[in-house]
């Protein structure tokens, strides 16, 4: 049905046929020498997101020493560039100029936030680099256009947010019985793709929502949000939101005696939300599309990843570290899979080759071809019981 639905996504949104991409894009073929191969990633280590940036970039790294302790890609070792750009789009354009044209990064990989992927992606297609597997839901991150031969160096593994947030609205309703579904969602690219599919999911069921507020990116007071809602009489809130501004939302939500059903997003799905929210937070819902890796709950493969990761860092990972592994993973895999003379055209017939690359956490293995560059990972539904990250479905209807 994924699958399906996938195929179906690509011909609606791109018009695409095989012959569609015929025209190869140009490539800037660099950061690949005769011992290394260098990419570049930014991250948020230092501002509103580095809950998400710091375990994101502790799973890159867990990725890059493992890559290069087996003796990296086909005799050559990995070299990843990171940069701090504190889930700023603007720094986030200066970074990636700076990988780009100074570090000759071969790829951009892994790089967090849909305002942060979105501002400096113009320059990174123009440049002839490759825009792998960001850490966003968002659609920019593989929709192609035939007229634009460089959009096909963009690839992306993740649910988009508009039908993870529609399949989740779906489920939710049926399991909720609610009748005045709300939406709060931040004003940037990240919240009108959420926003996109809770809307999506009005219109499917023939409602309104009873309310729709928004807040500014960075904000940290959402009194007037909550208390809108709650005048409204919102009895199911879908929060567009992160890890402050969820815990943000549900607190005064608490303060105001309003206490509806709460649901969000995979982007608030994250071990942060419960170390930080405590209470406040139980009983929310999320997309998920990993299950937290509880060490009790683990498979082999991955109790040895947990134990790895504590050995490097201390303490125990959760799924942005996955994002992160997996991000690096996935470009060791096409690029070995490129050969020996690994190029952007080599690795371009890798990437569309159809051919999957698996990872250690049970997902499908990726796949793509020339029309379509989304791998779609199966959207789950979470919700916070008893201090964790409990799953009620591993599989959404889409």
């Amino acid at each position: 049905m994924q699958r399906k639905f996938v195929a179906a996504l690509a011909l609606g949104l791109m018009a695409t046929t095989s012959s569609a991409f015929a025209q190869m894009p140009k490539f800037a073929n660099q950061g690949v020498t005769d011992t290394e191969i260098v990419i570049g990633t930014h991250q948020d280590l230092s501002g509103p997101i580095k809950a998400y940036g710091v375990n994101g970039s502790n799973g890159m790294r867990m990725a890059v020493e493992e890559i290069n302790s087996s003796g990296g890609i086909n005799g050559r070792k990995l070299r990843l560039v990171m940069e701090d750009v504190a889930y700023d789009p603007k720094k986030a354009v200066l970074a990636t100029q700076k990988m780009i044209e100074l570090d000759k990064v071969f790829a951009m990989v892994g790089t967090l936030g849909s305002p942060t992927t979105l501002a400096p992606q113009p320059n990174v297609l123009a440049a002839g680099v490759f825009q792998l597997f960001p850490i966003s839901s968002a659609e920019f991150t593989y929709q192609m256009d035939p007229a634009q031969p460089q959009d096909r160096l963009k690839f992306a593994t993740s649910q988009p947010y508009p039908e993870a947030t529609k399949a989740t609205m779906r489920e939710m309703m049926k399991r909720t019985k609610a009748t005045k579904p709300c939406v709060m969602y931040q004003d940037d690219e990240f919240g009108k793709n959420i926003y996109t599919g809770f809307m999506a999911y009005m219109d499917e069921a023939k409602m309104k929502p009873a309310s729709v507020t928004t807040y500014k990116r960075g904000a940290a007071e959402f009194s007037s949000q909550v208390a809108r809602m709650k005048a409204d009489g919102c009895d199911l809130v879908f929060l567009a939101t992160i890890v402050r501004e969820t815990i943000g939302a549900m607190t005064e939500g608490r303060k105001m005696d309003f206490n509806p059903v709460w649901a969000t997003s995979a982007a608030a799905n994250v071990q942060d939300v419960i170390t930080l929210g405590k209470e406040t937070v139980e009983g929310l819902y999320a997309t998920g599309l990993y299950e937290t890796p509880y060490e009790d709950l683990a498979t082999p493969p991955v109790k040895a990843w947990i134990a790895t990761h504590r050995k490097i860092f201390g303490g125990d990972p959760n799924t942005q570290t996955i994002y992160g592994y997996n991000a690096i993973m996935n470009f060791a895999c096409y690029a070995k899979m490129a050969g020996k003379d690994l190029n952007g055209a080599t690795m371009l017939a890798a990437l569309e080759s159809g051919k999957g690359c698996a990872d250690i956490f049970g997902d499908k293995p990726l796949s793509y071809s020339k029309d379509n560059h989304l791998h779609a990972l199966t959207a789950q539904l979470h919700q916070i019981k008893g201090g964790r990250w409990i799953t009620l479905s591993r599989e959404l209807q889409m």
